[in-house]
């Protein structure tokens, strides 16, 4: 059984492993929500007080809200109302341009996602597990939707359930990549899976599924990152340390003292504030709402990358941090 500080090391590092290096475009709406005050004090009018921050939001949604009266279509209005309401801290109020979103953009699952996500935070369970069966129906790689899925399992106590969902993917992804190559990440599905084993304690599944990671791309970090983690939470430190001066040396300059900050056993400093912050919070991961300005539906490649992209949301909403 894993002692609390070491539980929290592993769901630190193991979303570090999966999250945050996989390009994965959202910030849970726990966090967007959780920052909304902050976001209406630093957009609202400087001097005003706390109401009239909240009256100035509320006078701004009224207005997305009679523009889709007219236009219940406009995608510009959609944004901005959802917008409005995250900085508002209404989740309830996001659900509605969310679902809109979604439906006029079927061939963007990043709405879907954070539908989905909302649906979880008002308690709605199974309707964020419906979303997320919709985008696994038609892109079973997709591993936004997987993860939000597979932790949706795990916060209802069902780990064999995520893992079977994981595994199922692993065993088909050779077939799917042959009729459309590319359309599952093999390495960011085995480093999701590890992570799931860490956190439940299966430290010998866990290292197994790294190192065949580790097989695949002896170049690639992340695994070795998420090897070296499970050993040391295993007290296999000897084993542990060279992993991480590997991990150190393949990894991308922006991570490097964080990961010598992890071996030392210090909690990783924040990231710089030019660089987006590839440790998660403790309670999610940390992935960036899409951005709305750019086009009508945000634009997220499904290939999994070893940096985080910067996607958030603009206009009057601040960066996440």
């Amino acid at each position: 059984m894993f002692k609390q500080r070491n539980r929290w090391i592993i769901t630190v590092v193991m979303s570090i492993a999966s999250l945050a290096f996989l390009s994965l475009l959202f910030m849970p709406f726990l966090t967007a929500f959780q920052t909304s005050n902050r976001a209406a004090t630093a957009n609202a009018s400087p001097s005003a007080s706390p109401v009239a921050q909240q009256q100035e939001l509320e006078a701004q949604a009224k207005g997305y809200e009679l523009v889709l009266q007219r236009e219940p279509e406009n995608q510009t209005a959609l944004r901005g109302l959802l917008e409005t309401r995250i900085r508002q801290g209404n989740v309830q109020g996001a659900i509605e341009p969310l679902e809109k979103l979604a439906k006029l953009n079927p061939d963007q699952a990043d709405y879907t996602v954070l539908l989905a996500q909302a649906k979880q935070r008002v308690g709605d369970a199974e309707g964020a597990a419906q979303s997320y069966r919709d985008i696994l129906k038609t892109q079973p790689g997709n591993v936004n939707a997987l993860q939000g899925f597979v932790d949706l399992m795990l916060e209802q106590k069902r780990p064999e359930a995520a893992i079977g969902l994981l595994q199922d993917t692993l065993r088909g992804a050779e077939t799917a990549n042959k009729v459309t190559p590319g359309s599952i990440d093999v390495t960011s599905l085995q480093l999701l899976l590890g992570r799931v084993y860490a956190e439940q304690g299966r430290s010998d599944e866990a290292i197994a599924i790294y190192d065949e990671a580790i097989k695949t791309d002896s170049q690639d970090f992340r695994p070795v990152l998420g090897k070296a983690i499970v050993l040391r939470t295993a007290g296999r430190t000897t084993e542990a340390e060279p992993l991480f001066t590997t991990a150190a040396a393949l990894a991308p300059a922006q991570y490097k003292d964080q990961i010598n900050q992890l071996a030392a056993g210090e909690t990783p400093a924040p990231a710089d504030a030019a660089t987006p912050n590839p440790l998660p919070d403790v309670e999610g991961g940390d992935r960036p709402l899409p951005d709305p300005s750019a086009s009508p539906a945000p634009s997220v490649s499904p290939q999994a990358e070893r940096s985080p992209s910067s996607s958030r949301v603009t206009g009057n909403a601040p960066a996440v941090p």
